[in-house]
């Protein structure tokens, strides 16, 4: 058992939209041996669109939508003994996606962050990694983009310091960037790559010295001596490496290269199974939950309507935190109090998948879900526990959803529910009027609900304009006043999916004013409370 979990590597791939997240786990399939051609999102020449961004509207778009899941075994060359499991979540950097993120990173034990080398650090980063530093999850990050024009490496190290608020040491130095790109000196392994670019194969390897004259040869000499000169500057500016103070999310080693030509992955990848922490404890509300306990327990963190479309199924993510999760074997729903059995529970490679039949700490598996789960939920084999997920936020954009075939109203009942279930946006009914009011925290999400409702419900819906400005749940110990309340702002009253009152103003001020003159009433801005 120890040893299974040992061998297991959980982390999601994170970073501000454009900087290269899809692409870089592309290549990371490439070098597990799961794809022979690593496409990508961008496809000017490469005919294949990446592996991860399955839906029809990623292809499309060229953006990730929704968070996908992909395992593979992987071990370094020259290593002996069992491969390492590696399983990759690759999320969606679009800020309208942000909630699918964050729930995310609660089922991982790492992260690589990925930064653009002419961009540096952007908003969507800076907010993830404070989703990190709350939970202590220990990052690495990568440099991306590193064979165009960007900034001087060092200041991109300040910056990353300065922004993310955490320690950095480099593992690996790029050699001129751009046009006069050479290639990647590996601190870690003290290797040297040299750079040919070429978008679906691997680059060459040398051993060199770095004082000897051969590294002249294979880089030129003016590059060698600044190589020489920032590797001295590096090792005299940054602490030694140490793989304690990286797991304990103090230091965040960092990695230059070009996702895209493949560059300077394999590195990364090497020395992230290497240092990278194994499944850890997972704080529920009950205790701390060790990996190591010999009963199941795991969680629920998202939730995938769609997957097929040749069937309406929604398939839930289940993140196993201890013992071992065993197909047909009972376990205890612990929310609806029952006990649930899985004929087929699946392990993925984005939308292919297939059927597994136990589980260790640290896997993803997929469960089919008819209506039963919600995000947040507990599996285990019998004890109370319950895991701690992360909020659902108050959404900032409202609008009507009305259903625009009559024919059809049965198929856009159910694609509503079933979207509003995987909780990319919130569905609340006004009390007054009885329409539906979706709640979003982007524009781009309404356009997802239309087109994923027409392409895989057959449904189709039209959005009416509705000017709101908060929803916020509403709960109060004083029965009287919560009447009071209900009674004078029934036109703005609703519920949500699951049946709790909710006020939606309609402007800041209608807002203050209440929360003044109802005193008894408190007003939540986070689902969960």
């Amino acid at each position: 058992m120890s040893k299974e979990i040992e061998r297991r590597r959980t982390f999601a791939i994170i970073s501000h939209p454009d900087a290269g997240k899809t692409t870089l786990t592309e290549k990371f399939l490439l070098f597990g041996g799961q794809i022979q051609v690593a496409g990508a999102v961008k496809n000017n020449k490469i005919r294949k669109t990446a592996t991860s961004d399955w839906m029809d509207i990623e292809k499309q778009r060229g953006i990730s939508v929704s968070t996908s899941v992909m395992e593979f075994d992987y071990l370094p060359e020259g290593l002996e003994g069992d491969p390492y499991k590696v399983n990759i979540l690759d999320t969606p950097g679009h800020q309208d996606f942000a909630e699918d993120t964050y729930r995310t990173l609660t089922a991982v034990d790492s992260a690589i962050i990925v930064v653009d080398s002419a961009k540096g650090v952007e908003a969507q980063t800076r907010k993830l990694m404070e989703v990190c530093r709350m939970r202590n999850t220990p990052v690495i990050i990568f440099i991306n983009k590193m064979d165009r024009e960007g900034r001087d490496p060092f200041d991109v190290l300040d910056e990353l310091e300065e922004e993310l608020k955490i320690k950095v040491r480099p593992l690996s130095w790029p050699i001129g960037q751009g046009a006069r790109f050479k290639g990647v000196y590996n601190i870690y392994e003290k290797q040297l790559n040299l750079f040919t670019p070429n978008k679906q194969r691997v680059t060459e390897k040398v051993s060199v010295d770095i004082d000897s004259a051969e590294l002249d040869l294979h880089v030129g000499e003016r590059e060698a001596q600044q190589l020489r000169d920032d590797l001295e500057l590096v090792n005299g500016v940054y602490p030694e490496f140490e793989v304690e103070s990286y797991r304990s999310a103090e230091v965040a080693p960092v990695f230059f290269g070009s996702a895209l030509n493949n560059f300077g992955v394999q590195e990364l990848l090497n020395c992230f199974v290497e240092i990278a922490p194994s499944p850890r404890p997972t704080k529920a509300e009950e205790r701390m939950v060790s990996p190591e306990e010999p009963k199941f327990t795991g969680f629920i963190f998202k939730i995938t309507a769609n997957i097929d479309p040749n069937h309406r199924s929604c398939i839930a993510f289940c993140k196993v935190c201890s013992g071992k999760f065993v197909r047909n074997q009972p376990y205890q729903h612990i929310r609806l109090g029952k006990t649930v059995r899985f004929s087929s529970p699946t392990q993925f490679m984005a939308q292919r998948k297939s059927t597994i039949d136990e589980a260790y700490p640290g896997d993803i598996v997929g469960l089919p879900d008819n209506g039963i789960f919600k995000i947040g939920d507990t599996l285990t084999e019998g004890e109370l526990l319950h895991f701690r997920g992360l909020p659902s936020f108050s959404p900032e954009m409202f609008k009507y959803i009305e259903n625009d075939d009559p024919m059809k109203s049965k198929q856009f009942q159910k694609g509503l529910e079933q979207l509003m279930n995987e909780g990319v946006a919130q569905l609340f009914v006004n009390q007054f009027n009885g329409r539906r009011v979706v709640g979003t925290v982007g524009q781009l999400q309404f356009e997802v609900i239309q087109y994923r409702l027409e392409n895989e419900y057959n449904a189709k819906c039209r959005w009416e304009p509705v000017h709101l400005h908060k929803a916020c749940w509403i709960e109060s110990d004083n029965a009287e006043q919560l009447d009071q309340f209900k009674k004078r702002k029934y036109q703005y009253m609703a519920k949500d999916i699951e049946g709790r009152d909710v006020f939606l103003a309609d402007s800041g001020y209608v807002l203050s004013m209440a929360q003044q003159d109802f005193e008894d009433i408190k007003f939540h801005f986070t689902s969960e409370f």
